[in-house]
């Protein structure tokens, strides 16, 4: 069985959404987010730098979100949630997938960093990832226009972009992009994101 050690408002919830999407048994492991722990040897020998989450497949172990979505997917998805393979779909399916982790996320995660790290906080410092956060919604924004998803279909694109939009609803509100904000708006309709953002 598939098993994700998981801790509130990290990455885990994109695999836990992904499995409750397809209808995937998952095993959620919930471990402390404190330092002591997930610097301990204990947590290093299944994550080299002591973050979260981390996916065990049976012996199989691996670390980085994105990258489990689409182990799963190619191992257990059957087809679903992604396009085809080497089509002009799939790069975009890819595209925005990459982008959510590898640019929207980032400025939102320094913000977290930040927060934990300094007390109190440098206002010029959290006003600039707030910056880069919104010049990102801005391009999901005009990239969403009328569309219902990010790139096309329903996939598993949505559930990558679904988590720097739930950490930017929290940590940079961006009630003046209307087609970003409706496009959350679904994405939390879902009855899989339900059971994941469920307070």
């Amino acid at each position: 069985m598939l098993r994700i050690y998981h801790a509130p408002m990290t990455r885990s919830l994109r695999v836990i959404w992904l499995c409750e999407e397809l209808g995937l048994p998952l095993d959620v492991e919930k471990i402390s987010f404190d330092k002591a722990y997930r610097f301990s040897d204990e947590w290093l020998k299944k994550h080299p730098i002591g973050k979260v989450p981390v996916l065990e497949d049976g012996d199989f172990k691996m670390f980085e979100s994105g990258a489990m979505v689409q182990y799963i997917l190619d191992r257990y998805g059957q087809g679903r949630l992604q396009p085809a393979s080497g089509t002009p779909e799939h790069a975009i399916y890819l595209q925005w997938s990459w982008f959510a982790e590898s640019t929207f996320a980032r400025p939102l995660g320094e913000i977290v960093n930040h927060r934990r790290e300094f007390k109190p906080e440098l206002p010029e410092v959290i006003g600039e990832m707030q910056y880069r956060a919104h010049q990102c919604v801005k391009a999901v924004n005009q990239e969403i226009g009328d569309k219902e998803f990010i790139a096309g279909d329903f996939s598993a694109a949505d559930i990558m972009m679904g988590y720097p939009l739930f950490l930017c609803d929290n940590l940079a509100p961006f009630d003046g992009y209307e087609n970003a904000r409706s496009y959350w708006d679904r994405l939390k309709q879902r009855p899989a994101a339900q059971q994941v953002f469920a307070p």
